[in-house]
């Protein structure tokens, strides 16, 4: 592997504690009580650092969720939110309730804020912003009524983060999905290289103390495509066009209807 690919996180994580830490700091100065809570702080110094990392995220991705996510409709549940650009993709008329899932509260006025210049607002019964995460299924249900609600179910960039993966898609598939509902994915994952696997495992522990929790050597792609509940026909899975191999941060796309019984 080339030298410049294995210290490519050095200028992430420098760019992200340059861009959260003097923000992060102002806040604490105003509000000394997040210092006794590691994870609220953690929030803060993240939301402070996507400001940065989001618009640049989301215009590397821009071709992806192109193709991908005009196929939302219906109830969509919006995974990891983040600042809520996923329904700036979505089809007019397509999506009846954004069901934006975002546990980092601090990203919430910007996701209701993104969610209004499309047409989505709480007022309008058709916007609903969940402060949990995407494993809380029984918390997702409640506040949309009962099990199986949703049409789409969205992920971008989220199951590097999400507590106990494995179970929280078997449980988001299973008791939130309708049958014949899809799920539309793009997300980080190991690399097939094992060169590349191994330095993405090196760097794992470090990157995911700056980003939230982000791991970079998790197999989201062969976990969901593993789950059987797929109608094999009409589900598939492909690499971002033009991305390199040896990439620290492979990319895999997803399509995924579950079965209608």
């Amino acid at each position: 592997m080339q030298i410049s690919t294995i210290i490519s996180p050095l200028f992430d994580i420098w760019a992200a504690l340059s861009a959260g830490f003097i923000p992060t700091l102002r806040q604490v100065w105003n509000q000394p009580t997040l210092l006794l809570h590691p994870s609220d702080l953690a929030d803060v110094f993240f939301a402070h650092a996507w400001t940065l990392f989001g618009p640049g995220t989301d215009e590397g991705a821009r071709e992806v969720k192109q193709s991908l996510l005009p196929a939302a409709k219906g109830v969509v549940l919006d995974l990891g939110a983040g600042h809520g650009v996923s329904c700036t993709y979505f089809r007019p008329g397509a999506v009846t309730k954004y069901v934006a899932v975002e546990p980092n509260v601090e990203m919430h006025p910007k996701i209701r804020q993104t969610a209004k210049a499309h047409g989505f607002e709480g007022r309008l019964g058709n916007l609903v912003v969940l402060g949990c995460g995407a494993g809380d299924v029984g918390l997702i249900n409640s506040a949309l009524g009962g099990e199986q609600g949703v049409d789409t179910i969205v992920s971008v960039l989220t199951f590097c983060c999400v507590p106990v993966p494995q179970r929280a898609l078997q449980d988001l598939v299973s008791r939130v999905l309708k049958p014949g509902g899809q799920f539309l994915f793009y997300e980080h994952v190991l690399s097939h290289r094992a060169d590349v696997a191994k330095w993405q495992r090196i760097w794992t522990p470090i990157w995911s103390f700056v980003f939230a929790g982000c791991l970079l050597d998790r197999p989201t792609d062969k976990w969901i495509a593993g789950l059987d509940c797929w109608d094999e026909s009409a589900s598939r899975v492909w690499g971002k066009a033009g991305e390199p191999e040896e990439h620290l941060f492979w990319h895999q796309v997803g399509s995924m209807v579950k079965k209608s019984t």
